[in-house]
C-alpha cells in the first residue's frame, strides 16, 4: 500500500506543483497532479476518442504512463 501523508510541508507542496507544471509543459494538453489522498501521481491524457486518467508512483513513471496512455494498466 502506498504511504499517504495528510500533512505535506509547504516545500513539498511547492515541489510537487513544480514537477506537475514541468510535466504539463513537456506534454501539451495533459493535466498532471499529485494526489495527496492517494499518494500517487495522476494525469488526464487525451487519447483517440476521448481522454484517459493514468496513475503512477512517481514522476518518471507518470511520464511513461502519459506516453503509453492507451495501454497503461492503472487505474482500472
Amino acid at each position: 500500500m502506498m504511504g499517504v501523508s495528510w500533512a505535506a510541508t509547504s516545500s513539498e507542496v511547492v515541489e510537487r506543483r513544480s514537477v506537475a507544471a514541468q510535466i504539463e509543459r513537456e506534454f501539451p494538453g495533459v493535466v498532471a497532479w499529485y494526489g495527496y489522498a492517494t499518494g500517487a501521481w495522476w494525469a488526464m491524457v487525451r487519447v483517440r476518442g476521448g481522454v484517459r486518467l493514468v496513475e503512477a508512483v512517481d514522476p518518471r513513471e507518470l511520464r511513461e504512463a502519459i506516453v503509453h496512455a492507451r495501454g497503461w494498466p492503472w487505474p482500472r
